[in-house]
């Protein structure tokens, strides 16, 4: 039998076919169920309508079986990222504590790699274990009042010490301004996940400074006012002088898995622009029109004191 909204198809024995259109599905009589009906024997007729059902049967069963094989796959993912989240946390706690008391530089060195590469696994297996939660939306916020401003002074201050980490200190420059229409950068207070938005500021300043092997990193706070002037907005903007957004990924930025780095796994934007949007805020980026870098912002609703 293939049913849909408009028809009902019967086959018996492969030898007789009746169509029928439902027209009263629910009525008690026969006759008053159904509306115009064809009747044939024809067997290229019956062949015809048995094909159309196996391709449907055939398609349905294919979609069950994709879905049992997607169910399994973020399963296993989510399973596999909080074991390997189970030996990292250790690794690179006593690494921290031999690097305190080790003086050889060498031995300095080579434990300043393992400790790198222990924070890159790391922050790969939150990035997994983050795209299983927006895949299954179980992304979940803990919101609350804090002081916006007050986290990028101190996010800006942790990446200064990156940079100079990378030995790039002396060619790049990260940097705090205000927009042309504040003198000085004052408090902003919003309600949000203060760890989550941590998370994409870090994520869009370890981006900048991957890209960026000479000039400025200038992050930029301003404010602005929409729907007729009932809500202010604060904006976020990391402008950079890398190499830009390369046009192979420029429509597709905020996607998963879309990058041209060696270095990441192109999942932190996607995670940025699922964290920035549960906050009723927007995600943007854009290159410079000279050709010296890129800037990528968002925005996210103040609280009015």
């Amino acid at each position: 039998m293939v049913t849909n909204l408009q028809l009902e198809c019967f086959i018996c024995d492969n030898s007789d076919l009746l169509r029928a259109e439902p027209k009263e599905p629910k009525a008690e009589k026969f006759s008053e169920a159904i509306g115009f009906t064809v009747y044939s024997n024809s067997k290229r007729s019956i062949d015809s309508f048995k094909a159309v059902f196996e391709l449907l049967w055939n398609e349905r069963t294919l979609n069950e079986e994709l879905k049992r094989a997607d169910i399994i796959q973020k399963e296993f993912i989510n399973v596999a990222a909080h074991e390997l989240r189970t030996p990292i946390q250790p690794i690179i706690s006593i690494s921290d504590v031999l690097y305190s008391k080790i003086k050889d530089v060498e031995q300095s060195e080579l434990l300043e790699v393992v400790i790198r590469n222990a924070k890159r696994l790391q922050r790969l297996t939150e990035d997994i274990l983050d795209l299983a939660r927006i895949e299954t939306k179980s992304l979940t916020l803990r919101k609350r009042r804090f002081n916006l401003k007050r986290l990028i002074v101190n996010t800006i201050a942790d990446y200064k010490n990156q940079i100079k980490r990378e030995g790039k200190q002396n060619n790049v420059e990260l940097k705090l301004t205000a927009s042309k229409k504040e003198n000085n950068i004052t408090d902003i207070f919003v309600d949000g996940d203060e760890g989550r938005i941590t998370q994409v500021i870090s994520n869009l300043l370890s981006n900048a400074i991957n890209f960026t092997n000479e000039g400025t990193i200038a992050v930029k706070i301003g404010k602005r006012t929409c729907n007729n002037n009932q809500e202010e907005l604060v904006t976020i903007s990391i402008k950079d002088t890398g190499k830009g957004i390369d046009p192979t990924v420029r429509d597709k930025l905020f996607t998963k898995f879309a990058t041209k780095s060696e270095k990441g796994t192109g999942l932190g934007l996607y995670i940025s622009k699922s964290i920035i949007e549960a906050h009723d805020g927007k995600i943007w980026a854009e290159n410079d029109h000279r050709g010296k870098g890129a800037t990528f912002s968002f925005s996210l609703p103040t609280i009015n004191e």
